[in-house]
């Protein structure tokens, strides 16, 4: 188990501008060549922009682009058509394959934070595709094929358990709240890296939200 801790996070963004960025891998100008993935996680970057702000037009490929809105409201727009606008408890998922561009905007009254994160596919290329799923329920998992990860969330009440996916590479994020998971107490933002899972659990310390996400060997 590999602990990371919100405060460890690299910083980025444009604060000027109202956006806040908080990088959990290597990213951009943030090169650390000893934290460029984790299985098939590329990047996971917690993002808080202010009404009004956000991210023009920009071009992505060879990437599956998955998004957690944890407050407010993200309006996307991409070059294949599709506009939408994405809520708490609602799984974005843009497969930028052989590539794609997209705008992604705060156009609400309140500020929005959401969790991004990038994952490598198995092959490159392809047609991109987009999809939502609106109100996922707890534990209901969400198959990245294209990645061969699943992601599962989580919403555990105080003292409740959860299993963590036994597997190659186990992801977890905290979105909120505060667990314990082997004897660590983790709160928002903490994140843990997990090599060969095996019979793990995370227990609720408090109300709390988690992403995991299970991976194969690559």
């Amino acid at each position: 188990m590999d602990i990371r801790r919100a405060g460890e996070r690299y910083r980025g963004g444009d604060p000027a501008a109202g956006i806040e960025s908080r990088h959990a891998f290597s990213f951009g100008s943030h090169y650390d060549p000893d934290n460029l993935r984790f299985g098939a996680v590329l990047a996971c970057n917690e993002e808080r922009l202010a009404p009004g702000a956000g991210f023009d037009e920009h071009p992505h490929s060879h990437t599956e682009i998955v998004t957690w809105v944890v407050e407010g409201e993200l309006t996307h727009r991409d070059s294949t058509g599709h506009e939408s606008v994405v809520r708490h408890g609602d799984v974005q998922r843009l497969s930028s394959a052989g590539g794609v561009r997209h705008v992604e905007r705060n156009d609400g009254p309140e500020p929005l934070t959401f969790i991004q994160m990038w994952l490598a596919p198995l092959r490159p290329g392809g047609d991109p595709s987009y999809e939502v799923v609106r109100g996922i329920a707890d534990s209901t998992p969400y198959a990245v094929p294209e990645a061969g990860a699943m992601l599962h969330v989580r919403r555990l009440a105080a003292g409740e358990r959860t299993a963590v996916p036994d597997g190659a590479y186990a992801y977890v994020h905290v979105v909120r709240g505060e667990i314990r998971l082997d004897g660590e107490a983790l709160g928002a933002g903490d994140a843990v890296r997990i090599t060969d899972a095996k019979g793990l659990e995370a227990e609720g310390a408090t109300g709390a939200e988690l992403l995991i996400w299970e991976m194969g060997q690559r």
